[in-house]
């Protein structure tokens, strides 16, 4: 990509596997000649989808878009484990399953016992830090990880597709058994609170059908209000760079505006001159202001309930700019991020 300049704002991006989230930012950085780029929510490199990435001023944005809810589009294979619970760790366990084995009614039964509200054991694999260690370098240095569960919610996990049949090489994983063990790939549809682990559903799934799973496809369509369809793939990104270096007034890459993000992730508050005049100097509002929030457009930030403390409000000034990011604390109503400060 060319170097070029990007307007402060969100950037949708929709991952390619084989890259981690950490890689689209080192691109997006010198694509857009700035440090200032960061994302909000990992994705593992086998996984595809939507990843929000904020440029400039946005990047002190993101600590609040973290904790959205995400959907998922991925595929299981029922009657094969693997180290890392996923495609790309090696195979431990292969009982195999049949699609017989697995009946419609029995699929379904076990996907609802796994919705809702549910304490997850996370993937050992995960970036989790045990005593300051992630758990997944442990894992590769040979160390047993132990995770503790974790409440996590899964709002909807459904079946999109007929189950289908595959035939999987087992490399040893057998013993002295066959080869290639026959298995079930089932598609299924994800939406839940962050912190999340799809890898984690597919094991327990496997467990709780007795033949054990892993995750073979895994891609994210929803992030909070943005959906894939607005994401940009890099090959995208890299011809607006170009059409824009190229032109004689170059204005620099298009990125959502903080405005736009703010109306759809929060509540929103219409200020005072003297309200938006106090929060540009960092000065608390009474609570009370925050009665006069209206809902955001679309779909909220967070499905999970929140309560008053955890609650964001955006402030907008009379004209319409972002000023700051409200949270309620105690008696007054506290800026914990300036957008537009004096």
């Amino acid at each position: 990509m060319t170097d070029a300049l990007a307007n402060s704002g969100l950037v949708i991006v929709d991952k390619p596997a084989g890259m981690t989230s950490h890689d689209v930012v080192g691109r997006l950085r010198r694509c857009f000649h700035t440090k200032k780029v960061g994302h909000a929510g990992t994705l593992d490199p086998m996984a595809t989808g939507l990843l929000l990435l904020g440029i400039g001023r946005a990047t002190r944005f993101l600590t609040y878009l973290v904790g959205a809810d995400k959907t998922y589009e991925a595929t299981v294979r029922l009657g094969v484990e693997t180290a890392t619970e996923d495609a790309d760790g090696e195979i431990v366990a292969a009982r195999g399953c049949r699609i017989e084995d697995v009946p419609e009614g029995r699929l379904r039964e076990a996907l609802t016992a796994l919705t809702g509200p549910i304490q997850q054991v996370p993937s050992a694999v995960s970036a989790i830090k045990v005593d300051g260690v992630r758990a997944h370098q442990r894992v590769r240095d040979g160390q047993d990880v132990e995770l503790q569960s974790r409440p996590v919610t899964i709002h909807e996990l459904r079946l999109t597709a007929e189950p289908r049949k595959t035939v999987v090489e087992a490399d040893g994983a057998l013993g002295d058994g066959p080869d290639v063990v026959e298995a079930v790939d089932i598609d299924i549809l994800v939406s839940c609170s962050s912190g999340t682990y799809v890898r984690a559903l597919a094991r327990d799934l496997g467990r709780a059908l007795g033949c054990g799973a892993h995750l073979t496809a895994l891609r994210r369509t929803a992030v909070g209000p943005f959906d894939i369809d607005e994401a940009h793939t890099l090959a995208d990104l890299s011809a607006q760079v170009e059409t824009d270096a190229s032109s004689p007034e170059p204005h620099g890459v298009t990125t959502l505006p903080l405005e736009e993000v703010a109306r759809r992730c929060f509540e929103q508050l219409t200020l005072t001159e003297g309200e938006a005049r106090a929060l540009r100097y960092g000065q608390p509002l009474d609570a009370e202001v925050l009665e006069r929030a209206e809902a955001p457009e679309g779909r909220r930030l967070q499905a999970s309930a929140k309560t008053a403390e955890q609650r964001v409000v955006a402030g907008f000034a009379p004209g319409g700019r972002l000023v700051a990011l409200l949270r309620h604390q105690g008696p007054r109503a506290r800026p914990v991020l300036v957008l537009d400060p004096a």
